[in-house]
C-alpha cells in the first residue's frame, strides 16, 4: 500500500531553472521513519531532501530534517532556503509578517521574506579554529599549489555543517584548482571537515565580488557543490573575524554586503547575497520550483 505526499524540487540561488542547487522537499513527512527518510534521500540522489514536519517549539512555523544520500546534517543552507520557498508556495502562512522561522538540528534558523521575492537565512553561529601550521603543506598539496599563496589564515568553521574555509589570491586562482584528490581526503578526513569552500575576489569590473567553489568527498570522491548555503554562511563568519582581527568594522546593510557567484564550472550560475544584521550574516537569493507534485512511499 503507498500513501501519495506533496513534493516539490526547488532549484535553489537562481531564478532560471537548472543554473542553481537542486533539493527534494517531501511537504508531509509525518510517520516517516529515519529509515524511510534515509532511504527516500538515496533514491532522489540530491545533495539533500528535506522533510517537513510539525513543529515541536511553539516559536517555529515548521520542523525540517535535512539528509544527504549518506547521512542526516542537522543544518544545511540551500536546503532551508528551497524549504521555505516550497512551504511559502503551497500557502503557509508565517506566524511573523516577513519572517519564517525553522526548527532543525541547530535549534531554531530565521529565514527572511525580502520584497523582492528572495528568501534569506541568519547564518547559525559558527565555531571557528585557524588550520594548525603544520598543515598547510597538506592543505598545498590538496589544491596542488605552493603554500605561500595563502593570503590569509585557513579556517575551519563549523555549523552543525564544517567546511575548511580558504581565501584564494582570485577569482581565476579559485577556478583554475585541481585538487589531489588523496591529499584532499587526508586533509578533510584529519581537520573533521566536510569539505572545503574555496573563495577568491573577482575582478573590479565584474558584476559579482567572489568567486566561491565548494568541493567535499561523496562515497570516497570527490564532487563539487553547485551553489552551497553552508559554505557561504562559514565564508561570510570567518571574513567578519578576519575583519576584526585587522581592525575594520562590519558595518550592517549595505556597506558590508557582497555578492558570490558559485558553480561556475558545472555550467551553474548560483547568486549568493551576503549582508550583516546586528553583526550576524545572512545568507540570501532566489528560488524556483522546477518538479511540483506527488511521491508515492509506502504507507
Amino acid at each position: 500500500m503507498q500513501k501519495e505526499r506533496h513534493f516539490k524540487q526547488v532549484d535553489v540561488f537562481t531564478s532560471v531553472p537548472f543554473r542553481g542547487n537542486p533539493v527534494a522537499v517531501i511537504l508531509d513527512a509525518a510517520g516517516l521513519s529515519d529509515a524511510d527518510m534515509q532511504a527516500i534521500a538515496r533514491w532522489t540522489n540530491l545533495a539533500e531532501t528535506t522533510f517537513v514536519l510539525p513543529a515541536t517549539d511553539p516559536a517555529a512555523d515548521y520542523r525540517v530534517r535535512i539528509f544527504s544520500p549518506e547521512s542526516e546534517f542537522p543544518f544545511a543552507g540551500h536546503p532551508t532556503l528551497g524549504t521555505a520557498h516550497a512551504l511559502l508556495e503551497a500557502g503557509l502562512q508565517p506566524k511573523s509578517d516577513g519572517m519564517l522561522t525553522q526548527e532543525c538540528g541547530v535549534g531554531l534558523v530565521s529565514v527572511q521574506i525580502r520584497a523582492d521575492g528572495s528568501l534569506a537565512f541568519r547564518a547559525p553561529q559558527a565555531e571557528l579554529v585557524n588550520l594548525d601550521d603544520r598543515d598547510y603543506p597538506l592543505l598545498a598539496r590538496a589544491l596542488n599549489i605552493r603554500p605561500v599563496d595563502f593570503p590569509a589564515p585557513a579556517v575551519i568553521a563549523s555549523m552543525g555543517i564544517s567546511w575548511l574555509v580558504v581565501r584564494l589570491e582570485s577569482a581565476r586562482q579559485c577556478l583554475d584548482i585541481q585538487t589531489n584528490a588523496q591529499a584532499f581526503l587526508e586533509l578533510v578526513e584529519h581537520c573533521g571537515t566536510d569539505g572545503i569552500a574555496l573563495y577568491g575576489p573577482n575582478e573590479i569590473d565584474d558584476p559579482t565580488d567572489f568567486e566561491v567553489r565548494a568541493i567535499l568527498p561523496e562515497y570516497g570522491q570527490l564532487v563539487e557543490d553547485p551553489v552551497t548555503g553552508s559554505a557561504n554562511a562559514c565564508i561570510a563568519w570567518v571574513k567578519q573575524a578576519q575583519a576584526i582581527a585587522d581592525n575594520h568594522v562590519i558595518h550592517d546593510g549595505n556597506d558590508s554586503a557582497y555578492s558570490v557567484r558559485q558553480g561556475s564550472l558545472l555550467q551553474r550560475n548560483g547568486h549568493v547575497a551576503v549582508n550583516y544584521q546586528d553583526q550576524h550574516p545572512w545568507i540570501g537569493g532566489h528560488s524556483i520550483t522546477v518538479i511540483n507534485g506527488t511521491i508515492n512511499i509506502p504507507a
